[in-house]
This record gives C-alpha cells, structure tokens and sequence, in this order.
C-alpha cells in the first residue's frame, strides 16, 4: 500500500505535517478566539455565498459525519474487495479510523474551542476526507513513479482537504487554523498507517505453515545422497 518510490518524501511529509499539527496546537491551546490568520481567511469564505452555498457545504459536511463517514467507508471497502485488494480495505479502515482517533484525542490535550465551548482543533471532518483520499490515491497510484505519484496524492489530500475544510468554515463549525491541523494530521497518520499494514501483512505472509508435532506415521526425514 505504501510504494517503495513514494516511502521517502511521504515519511518527510508525514515529518513536517506532525511537527505543523504540534505547533498550531501549542499556539492555540486552550483558546476560543480566532487568530488573526483565521479572520483573514474566514473573511474571504464569507464574502461569497451564491444561493448553493449552505446545501453545499452541508452535503460535504454530512460525509464527516458518522452516518455520512460510515457510508463512505463502507462503499469504498466494497470496492477495494471487489477488486481484490484487501490491504487496500484495511487500510481505508484502519487509516481513517486512526486518523478520526487521533484528532479525537487532540481534541481533548488542546482544549481549543468554538460556538461556546465545543472543541475544535484540530477539525475531524477535514482528517477523516483527507485520510480517505490518501489511502485511495495510494491503491491507485501502483507502479507510477515518483513524481507522478507525488503530484497524484498531493493533488487527491489538497482536494479533499479544501472541499471539506471550506465547509467546515463556511458553516462556523471550526476556525481555519483548526481545519489545516486537521489536514495536517491525516498526512501524518495515514502513511504511517500504510506502513504498517504493508509490514503486518508481509509478516503474516512470510511466516512459516505450521506443520504440526510429527506422529509416527511421518516418514523420516533421509539425507539426501
């Protein structure tokens, strides 16, 4: 699941977003204002709302939900064993489930809040998507070199990140800053996932068949001449 061209720059990547997830949560800790970053960018979200806007954000919004997640989750697994690829499914599951875990446990050390006391940084909405479209840009991206295959997953997290962290600012669910931690999160999370998947499933397929204690109807074991 984790392509030996695409290990290097994922694990810097990984890196970095971890180190970004642990300095916006030490900047923001328990806070319930937004920073200046957050109104600049929360001004631009604001300032454009044709008659599509709210069904909009909220149809993305509803993909983070449980009942939305749930769904999602179900129907790309289905696929995944469909076609096949069952580190794939685990994956899905695993990396999503993780990444939604670890911004859960986030939620709760940092302590930032919004609309009068509920956490939000970093936002789970924006890791859950983000993480789902690494792990099926990671199935797809097979054999492809390194740069297609870091234009393909970079493009895929960017995606999912911005349609879903725009929904989650456009309906005053998180600040920005809360949403790019999200983000950042599910970069760190899920290739670190992948990895292990990959490792736990070579592992299990390199393990030796048990045989079982040797009765006496075993033949001996003869040395060959």
């Amino acid at each position: 699941m984790l392509p030996a061209a695409q290990r290097g720059w994922l694990g810097f990547a990984g890196v970095l977003a971890a180190s970004a997830v642990v300095l916006l949560g030490i900047l923001h800790a328990d806070d319930s204002r937004p920073g200046a970053a957050d109104v600049r960018v929360g001004a631009l979200v604001d300032g454009a709302r044709p008659s599509w806007w709210q069904r909009a954000a909220l149809a993305a919004d509803f993909l983070g939900e449980p009942v939305g997640a749930a769904v999602l989750v179900l129907a790309v697994v289905t696929g995944c064993l469909l076609l096949r690829r069952p580190r794939a499914a685990v994956l899905v599951v695993a990396g999503a489930g993780l990444t939604v875990v670890t911004t859960t446990l986030l939620k709760h050390v940092v302590g930032r809040t919004i609309n009068g006391g509920y956490l939000s940084y970093p936002s789970g909405h924006t890791a859950f998507l983000t993480a789902l479209a690494v792990s099926l840009t990671l199935l797809a991206i097979g054999g492809a070199g390194r740069t297609a295959g870091a234009l393909l997953v970079s493009t895929a997290a960017l995606a999912a990140g911005a349609v879903m962290g725009w929904a989650q600012v456009a309906l005053g669910a998180h600040y920005p800053t809360d949403v790019l931690g999200g983000w950042c999160t599910a970069l760190a999370v899920t290739p670190a996932t992948a990895w292990l998947v990959d490792r736990t499933a070579d592992a299990a397929g390199a393990r030796p068949a048990d045989r079982g204690p040797r009765t006496r109807l075993d033949p001996p074991d003869m040395p060959r001449r």
